[in-house]
């Protein structure tokens, strides 16, 4: 719990950001170096609340109070084994996670919340540069094959948890490299790639084999792997892109924002990428509020865009936490009643955005004199996915679909197929990476039980 008296001593600290106008030139990670010891401070801020809401708050369920007051006491090697017996990729979470724990911390109430995130990535990031997380083989091995589809968090994190009870597993990506959207979806400034490397080699050594450019259903059939496998778990994330039906759009230069990020990203890792999507010196228009669009929005400051603007057609919520998501939920704090109408263009390209104020959901029914144009050379449609790609192995498999178009399961991540599981996004629709790291140990928990009849994973 940290110093019994610390949340009344200390005061809420996080890393300073980067200077804008240093951080706009490069892709380098955005925040600077935090001091151990106020690390430490922040640390002895975690009360004696007697009932932690921040385990609930996070899906991985983190012991959070308990490596708190290690990371306090200076026990940071405990406190690695206890962040690593619920999360296996705390350096992913510590950086790009929004800390949903921080919104249930209990000192949240009437204080500014424990700084939990910034506790687990100096603790992760300790443990690396001491040289304590090594490859953790399994001592035995079932000589059960596991096909894990995907290679994003969910699958990363099922993978690692399957090798470790001592299955052979085998991941396929049908990328070139390993890392879902971690690797091509999340921009380096926000997560530099080396973090995700230096995992992938822990994990290699540990057992784990991995294909890229395989793509399951398209030039590996999914029949093929029913013959190969034991049991395949299906954690190919939901990237069907939701898309704006409205005139104009199939103009040249309206692009999906997961046309667009990769391709920076392949950039950085000094690839080749031939006809890429630039927006340096055009007025660029990001529809879309969330955190793709946010990942848009950095990039094309970073490619140096004439002009950014970006638009979210829900309405402004208050500053502060609403009523309506009380503590320990969390709090809604977007932007911007605003529609797109068209799109309008010359010699087949997008020139115009044309846009109208709407009002509260579910119906944003236009606003009348509220209309008003933008130039737009680039246009970035960032509004979500809309579940799982069809075509390819869920076709293949026959899998049975819920509701929202994703993954339908039954409580043990099975899906309508004997042996066929799911998980992540792919089941559950659009949603964090801690989600998705939840997602893959549970489902590899279900899937030992289905391969040996019990489990010992958590």
């Amino acid at each position: 719990m940290g110093k019994v008296t610390g949340f009344k001593e200390y005061t809420r600290e996080v890393p300073q950001r980067r200077p804008v106008e240093e951080r706009v030139n490069d892709f380098l990670e955005v925040y600077r170096p935090f001091a151990e010891e106020k690390v430490r401070s922040q640390a002895a801020r975690c009360m004696d609340c007697g009932i932690p809401f921040c385990h609930t708050g996070c899906p991985v369920n983190n012991i959070i109070p308990d490596w708190n007051d290690l990371a306090y006491r200076d026990h940071w090697r405990e406190a690695i084994r206890v962040l690593h017996s619920t999360n296996n990729f705390p350096e992913f979470t510590g950086r790009i996670c929004p800390a949903p724990c921080e919104a249930a911390c209990v000192l949240g109430i009437n204080e500014p919340p424990v700084t939990i995130k910034v506790i687990e990535k100096t603790i992760v990031e300790r443990a690396w540069n001491e040289g304590w997380i090594q490859p953790e083989p399994p001592t035995a091995r079932t000589e059960k094959r596991v096909a894990v589809v995907g290679s994003g968090p969910a699958g990363l994190a099922a993978a690692q948890q399957l090798n470790r009870a001592g299955h052979w597993v085998t991941v396929f990506e049908k990328a070139d490299r390993i890392g879902g959207l971690l690797r091509y979806g999340i921009p380096d400034f926000k997560m530099e790639k080396n973090v995700i490397d230096r995992r992938l080699e822990q994990m290699a050594a540990e057992g784990v084999r991995f294909q890229t450019k395989a793509h399951s259903g398209g030039d590996i059939p999914a029949a093929d792997l029913r013959k190969e496998f034991d049991a395949i778990l299906l954690a190919g994330g939901a990237e069907n892109p939701r898309d704006l039906k409205v005139p104009g759009r199939d103009l040249k230069g309206i692009h999906f924002a997961m046309d667009f990020l990769p391709q920076q990203n392949k950039r950085i890792a000094g690839d080749d990428v031939p006809d890429q999507i630039l927006a340096t010196g055009k007025h660029v228009v990001i529809i879309g509020g969330g955190d793709t669009g946010a990942d848009c929005l950095g990039t094309c400051h970073r490619q140096k865009a004439k002009s950014v603007t970006q638009f979210e057609i829900m309405p402004m919520p208050p500053a502060e936490r609403a009523t309506t998501t009380p503590w320990p939920l969390w709090p809604r704090l977007r932007d911007w009643a605003v529609g797109t109408a068209s799109f309008s263009g010359e010699n087949g390209e997008v020139k115009k955005l044309h846009a109208v104020r709407v009002g509260a959901p579910p119906k944003f029914e236009p606003m009348a004199g509220t209309e008003f144009t933008l130039d737009a050379e680039l246009v970035l449609l960032a509004l979500g996915f809309t579940g799982p790609v069809k075509p390819g192995m869920v076709e293949q498999f026959g899998l049975e679909l819920d509701t929202r178009g994703n993954v339908a399961t039954k409580a043990n991540y099975m899906s309508s197929v004997p042996g066929i599981f799911a998980a992540g996004d792919m089941r559950r629709g659009q949603s964090l990476v801690v989600w998705a790291i939840a997602e893959g140990r549970l489902a590899a928990k279900a899937v030992d039980e289905y391969l040996i009849g019990k489990s010992h994973l958590q």
